[in-house]
């Protein structure tokens, strides 16, 4: 696989969600002082607000093929091999990601109607975070078939 870009819209985008947390968190620190009193949602918008970031999140670290992996049995694989089984747990992972997609998709619509406790909008909006994130992530998969199509693989780093 060739080095991923510096930059994504993934990352970027928890980055924000990241920097906005803080910003909420801090409102909600400094409304538990003499100085002023806190809005109520801030701790309910902190919660949601590091669902999203914590599912982007993880969408980049599938973009960076960043997770943890026990190589040791592949590396003593020939090359060609090791390409077959990181591809059949690829298409075992798609899989897996198109039945969560299913699952997050009918969890917005079931959730479409529930009213947040604090905030303006419904409950689908949280819920929505998994179905994005799946979303990516099935992105990012089948973009690594079809590069792997082409590509010899090279031994994975070892952790």
């Amino acid at each position: 696989m060739d080095n991923p870009r510096k930059y994504s819209i993934e990352g970027i985008v928890a980055s924000v969600i990241f920097i906005v947390l803080i910003g909420v968190v801090l409102i909600q620190v400094f409304g538990r002082t003499p100085l002023f009193r806190g809005p109520v949602w801030t701790e309910e918008a902190a919660r949601w607000l590091w669902v999203w970031m914590a599912f982007i999140g993880i969408a980049e670290v599938e973009r960076q093929d960043g997770q943890l992996k026990m190589a040791f049995i592949a590396e003593l694989l020939p090359d060609g091999a090791r390409r077959i089984l990181y591809t059949g747990i690829d298409l075992v992972y798609l899989g897996i990601v198109c039945h969560l997609i299913w699952i997050g998709y009918k969890t917005v619509l079931r959730t479409w109607d529930n009213v947040s406790v604090t905030l303006p909008t419904t409950d689908a909006v949280l819920y929505a975070s998994g179905f994005v994130a799946a979303i990516l992530i099935l992105h990012r998969i089948v973009r690594r078939l079809i590069g792997r199509r082409d590509v010899t693989v090279t031994r994975e780093p070892t952790l």
